[in-house]
């Protein structure tokens, strides 16, 4: 048997049941050992007996008992080994590292953590080559999506992650993107309400605007430059942090990121240009509460190399931007 685990919901899992977090993370449990487990209460959640239907919040800890040391057949699959040049590029992408704290720049189509029909290359499942010595495995803190860039946080304790988990539910972290889209929305500058709720369907993550049973989502944008209404470039702070929320919001204000095939169909190229095809959405910058000090931490993640094309070929220049989140310090 394994040893018992106590894992911290991430940000991005809050609202998710318990017994869905486990199908995620421990795809080779049964809901039959689960439900026997939480009988017998070896399964806690903040340290309180808990249910399979339980809605789950940020920086909770959840008690996971020794794992069966003999699978069935359609276990989760083995460990991943590392190659050398996926080590080498995931220590390349750290942008920041002390006690607590480890900043990546996440390539655009390295998927964050695993999902129905995925094989292990994602980033949970590769973790260990960022251990750096330490004997914690690092943790996810929140996610990006697969093709989304920039940057993401990890924690190298349980207790630091538990703290930056804490800091994206309450706010005190804010998130600055950067995305090219196709047109030039009719505002220069604004603020998008508009509650989103996911599209049905099997392994569905799709989402669209929902005013009656839609869940909150507050977006703050600014047009930084546009090319002759072809494209712009948008700086954009999400208030809330739903499932593409920022895919749909640019949607919505008629400008869908370039890229966004999935979001915005053909509207979402610019035929005949040469520009890249893949998703034009960059995490910038975050900045938060260093978990250990209290300080502010801020992080900026430089553009991957299809975006800074693309800024290249319609003239955009990084510095016009100025400072993450400044444009927005009033909202």
């Amino acid at each position: 048997m394994s040893d018992v685990q106590n894992l911290t919901v991430l940000a991005e899992e809050a609202e998710l049941r318990l017994d869905r977090w486990f199908r995620r993370h421990f795809p080779a449990i049964g809901h039959g050992l689960l439900e026997k487990w939480l009988r017998a209460g070896n399964v806690r959640v903040d340290g309180k007996r808990a249910k399979s239907n339980q809605r789950l919040e940020s920086g909770q800890i959840i008690r996971v008992p020794p794992l069966p040391t003999s699978p069935p057949p359609d276990a989760a699959p083995k460990p991943v080994v590392v190659d050398e040049k996926t080590a080498r590029m995931l220590h390349d992408a750290v942008l920041y590292k002390d006690d607590d704290v480890i900043a990546l720049n996440k390539p655009p189509g390295l998927a964050v953590q695993g999902g129905t029909g995925m094989d292990d290359h994602h980033l949970d499942a590769m973790l260990d080559v960022l251990r750096f010595g330490s004997a914690e495995r690092p943790k996810l803190v929140h996610r990006l999506d697969k093709d989304t860039s920039g940057v993401l946080l990890l924690g190298r304790t349980a207790a630091a992650t538990a703290k930056l988990a804490a800091a994206f539910k309450s706010r005190a972290a804010r998130k600055c993107y950067w995305s090219l889209v196709v047109g030039l929305p009719s505002h220069r500058q604004g603020r998008i309400d508009a509650p989103l709720s996911k599209l049905g369907g099997k392994g569905a993550e799709k989402v669209a605007v929902d005013e009656e049973d839609g869940k909150h989502a507050v977006t703050y944008f600014r047009v930084v430059d546009n090319a002759l209404k072809r494209a712009s470039w948008l700086e954009m702070e999400p208030r809330t942090g739903r499932t593409h929320q920022l895919r749909a919001h640019c949607v919505l204000l008629g400008t869908p990121i370039l890229g966004d095939g999935k979001y915005g169909g053909k509207t979402a190229l610019i035929e005949g240009t040469g520009v890249s095809r893949k998703l034009h959405l960059h995490a910038r910058a975050v900045r938060l509460p260093h978990p250990r000090t209290g300080k502010l931490l801020e992080v900026i993640a430089p553009l991957p190399g299809h975006i800074k094309a693309s800024f290249d070929f319609f003239g955009f220049s990084e510095g016009d931007a100025g400072r993450p989140f400044e444009a927005f310090e009033e909202e």
